[in-house]
């Protein structure tokens, strides 16, 4: 069961991450969807596509576009639709 976990809070667990570059991509439904905000930042992969990010709130505490997904990526990275990855100090243990 990988989890990831930010400001002493879990913030998502499953036993079905997908690893890319290093990366575990959560189910979306595995991630607490309480801790989520949406935000406008973007960035681009070649082979990926668009990445989206949400911004982290836990404990009164805001960790801004610390997670992302990619809401339509490239055929390349179909695995990881509907799959969100964290990073900026979130902590995965697989």
């Amino acid at each position: 069961m990988a989890t990831a976990r930010w400001n002493n809070k879990i913030i998502a667990s499953s036993d079905d991450t997908v690893v890319v570059e290093g990366n575990h991509y959560f189910p979306l439904e595995s991630v607490d969807p309480a801790v989520l905000t949406p935000t406008e930042h973007t960035s681009f992969c070649p082979w990926k596509g668009t990445a989206n990010y949400y911004s982290l709130q836990v404990n009164g505490s805001e960790n801004a576009n610390a997670a992302w997904y990619y809401a339509e990526p490239k055929e390349a990275a179909a695995q990881i639709k509907d799959r969100v990855a964290f990073w900026k100090g979130v902590e995965i243990t697989p």
